[in-house]
């Protein structure tokens, strides 16, 4: 898997442990999980309509800002990367 994922993972973790002012991440967790997971959904519309109708360059940059907010929700439901991943393993045996 992507080292940078889960640097990224361990970097909302020390945000959602710290509570750095000014944090993106710290802004969103306080806004509740709610709000978090309807980014995560305005996101991946975003990431569909790029697909379609944006170049290849706006399309990664989309897919990137919604793995972000993806692992900001995961983070807050306390799900770990490794959890997804044991997941995708047990569907690849099937």
């Amino acid at each position: 898997m992507c080292e940078t994922l889960y640097k990224l993972y361990d970097i909302i973790t020390d945000r959602v442990a710290r509570r750095p002012a000014g944090s993106y991440t710290v802004q969103l967790i306080e806004k509740g999980k709610g709000y978090v997971a309807k980014k995560v959904g305005e996101e991946a519309i975003e990431v569909v309509i790029a697909s379609l109708i944006e170049d290849r360059e706006r399309f990664v940059q989309e897919v990137a800002d919604l793995l972000y907010h993806l692992l900001v929700l995961m983070k807050i439901t306390n799900v770990t990367i490794d959890d997804v991943c044991i997941e995708l393993e047990k569907r690849m045996k099937k």
